[in-house]
């Protein structure tokens, strides 16, 4: 069998390749055996391969995600890289997911997919997450969405850069596990850790700022809110909160394109 196959680095920085969050994207005529697209992803080893085939519903595919460890329920990199493969010539394209159906469109040289956002924030206090990241926290939330998060606030922009957590003591939480605070030269920077997903740290993470921008928004009194994942790859996104939703703008490269041999 021979699958089509592209790698795509999504949200790049700037337009540049090697930056973002590299994607497998694989077009399936029918899907394969789960076990079959587990051990797939376990041989690309990236933190999500997404598996496509034509829709028998009303969206254009349907789309899955996996890490090397798990299939999840939403992916923002992967989805804002399929669209990017599939879209063509079309200003729009859906995919019918886990997550109900999630649309992309095309604006200029950006992708613009659309997720479920973050409704529900509750307070948070867990001085042992704190502790395992080796940080001080401002503050600390569970923010709920489509994949929920344990969010931890920071002062600045340096203190995201400079967390150094235990990863091995991180394998209790199987939760994304945010770091954020006010950017620099963006609204916000935050990095992600998704160490009970398989993957230590996430390069850009789509569902993560699903999660958390309606909860920056609310906080800087506006919709509108640019953001960058500060991994040691760099990520740019622009985010729009709006009602349920939380559309999420940036770039994509694709790196490599060929077949996977099966």
């Amino acid at each position: 069998m021979r699958i089509p196959f592209h790698q795509v680095d999504a949200f790049v920085v700037d337009g540049q390749p090697l930056t973002g969050n590299p994607a497998a994207i694989m077009l399936l005529d029918d899907w394969l055996p789960d076990a079959t697209l587990q051990a797939i992803a376990v041989e690309n080893n990236l933190s999500e391969t997404a598996f496509l085939k034509r829709s028998d519903s009303a969206a254009d595919w349907d789309l899955r995600w996996f890490t090397p460890a798990t299939e999840v329920d939403l992916c923002g990199h992967a989805t804002i890289a399929s669209a990017h493969v599939v879209i063509g010539d079309r200003d729009e394209v859906s995919f019918q997911t886990r997550s109900g159906v999630l649309a992309a469109s095309r604006s200029g040289d950006t992708i613009i997919i659309d997720l479920p956002a973050g409704d529900r924030f509750q307070s948070l206090e867990d001085a042992a997450l704190a502790n395992a990241l080796g940080i001080e926290p401002v503050e600390m939330i569970k923010a709920s969405a489509a994949e929920d998060c344990l969010v931890a606030l920071l002062e600045d922009e340096a203190a995201v850069r400079a967390v150094a957590p235990d990863f091995h003591a991180m394998r209790l939480w199987k939760d994304l596990v945010i770091v954020t605070a006010p950017g620099d030269r963006t609204d916000i920077a935050s990095r992600v850790f998704a160490v009970g997903y398989g993957i230590d740290e996430d390069p850009v993470t789509g569902a993560a700022h699903a999660a958390i921008v309606p909860w920056w928004a609310q906080r800087l009194g506006k919709e509108r809110v640019t953001a960058i994942q500060a991994s040691a790859r760099g990520g740019h996104l622009q985010c729009t909160h709006d009602d349920d939703r939380v559309r999420l703008g940036g770039r994509c490269v694709c790196v490599i394109e060929g077949e996977f041999r099966l």
